[in-house]
């Protein structure tokens, strides 16, 4: 670390004298713009100073139409108004939000691990402001910028509310925290975000239906957005690299403009998925990415919600499946009526041994039905035993527990 790193790291300890007048300085939101390479403006670009160091800051402003795929800004108000007027709560809900809450976030870095010999180059958001899509870029222009670099950043963003993320509570936030560290002491604390990734909810909802959801398969394959002489993601370390040896800005212009492509694409992304959601976009799904939907609205106990989108799928390729997940979740919540005509209805596709046991267990208890309820357990055990299972481990524990229910209903009939 050089003497005037240390010097700026122990500034609190080696100063007591206006104290008062930093701390307003930390929160101001001026930046002083130094003279700038003209290679930096040509791209809207400039210098920002803080405490002898300074950053690259770019912004780009898109006026509400601005689309991004299928999308326009607009199309993200439609999306929070619906999440505020749902009751229900969801990971993805914006409810108690505005628009202009959310931060959409990606980040550039020296490498894929987030150790704290991984520093991040670039830092670009994306916000809505008064109805305008709003793109900043903190871009470190060396080694010894990073308090500048995280001074600006951090004094912008201090007042939002939530951010949206690709992939970004395993790599891009927990990369901000550890390079916080080497700067807390002269640099905004890190705010308390909410945190929606959108990697896991496209996992959750099209993980079967894609090999990869890769941000770039994901724009291309969902949002159908469809990038034109794109810089490559995974080649930006080594032009920062280039960019250090040879101080020439052009060699970042694609950098820049891949990363200001990704945060407007987390726009769209999430617009879309609210959609999908709660909106209008649910159409526009397969069989198996509707199942996936109503599995994730059950997994976070949105009942209703799940029930109304399994019988959506009764009638589809997924019918066996959405009529077992629906029993499911009527026994859970005690409605042993109901359960039974599913369970029924399952077996009305095919024998299944999950069916009959469970058609067992409402005729034994709650109409006390021996015979019958020793029929159901009966064929249960016997398409179990004709049932092909890969894994078999189990089997020993399943056929106790198979004989041991048809030997006390014998019991109870004799």
């Amino acid at each position: 670390m050089s003497l005037q790193n240390k010097l700026n790291r122990f500034k609190k300890e080696l100063t007591h004298v206006g104290t008062e007048n930093q701390t307003e300085k930390k929160v101001s939101k001026t930046s002083p713009v130094r003279q700038t390479d003209p290679s930096w403006t040509s791209f809207d670009a400039v210098e920002v100073e803080f405490d002898d160091q300074y950053c690259i800051l770019r912004e780009k402003t898109y006026d509400r139409n601005h689309k991004i795929g299928p999308y326009r800004a607009e199309d993200l108000y439609d999306s929070v108004s619906m999440w505020n007027e749902r009751k229900q709560s969801h990971p993805l809900s914006s409810a108690g939000r505005r628009p202009e809450d959310l931060l959409f976030f990606d980040t550039e870095t020296t490498g894929l691990g987030t150790g704290a010999g991984n520093t991040i180059f670039l830092l670009g958001v994306a916000r809505i402001m008064e109805n305008a899509i709003q793109v900043r870029q903190y871009f470190l222009p060396g080694p010894g910028h990073e308090t500048a670099l995280y001074h600006h950043f951090l004094t912008d963003v201090q007042d939002m509310g939530n951010l949206v993320t690709y992939n970004g509570k395993a790599f891009d936030w927990p990369q901000v925290k550890t390079r916080h560290t080497f700067v807390r002491d002269m640099v905004p604390k890190l705010p308390s975000f909410g945190h929606f990734d959108l990697l896991h909810a496209s996992r959750r909802i099209w993980k079967k239906s894609y090999e990869s959801l890769r941000l770039a398969n994901v724009e291309q394959e969902i949002l159908n957005i469809e990038r034109k002489e794109d810089t490559p993601g995974y080649l930006a370390p080594m032009l920062y690299f280039e960019y250090l040896r040879e101080k020439d800005p052009a060699i970042l212009k694609g950098v820049f403009e891949h990363n200001e492509l990704d945060v407007l694409t987390l726009i769209a992304l999430y617009t879309h998925l609210s959609n999908v959601l709660i909106g209008q976009g649910q159409e526009t799904l397969s069989a198996v990415e509707q199942y996936e939907v109503a599995r994730w609205f059950e997994a976070v106990d949105d009942i209703e919600e799940a029930k109304q989108r399994y019988v959506q799928l009764k009638d589809s390729t997924l019918s066996f499946k959405a009529k077992k997940a629906l029993a499911r979740l009527y026994k859970k919540k005690k409605d042993l009526l109901q359960a039974e005509v599913m369970w029924k209805e399952v077996l009305g596709e095919r024998e299944d041994p999950e069916a009959f046991i469970e058609l067992s267990k409402i005729y034994e208890h709650a109409h006390k039905d021996f015979e019958q309820a020793l029929h159901f357990a009966q064929k249960g055990y016997d398409t179990w035993k004709n049932t092909s299972r890969i894994i078999r481990k189990n089997d020993d524990k399943d056929r106790f527990s198979y004989c041991k229910r048809i030997e006390r209903l014998e019991g109870k009939i004799s």
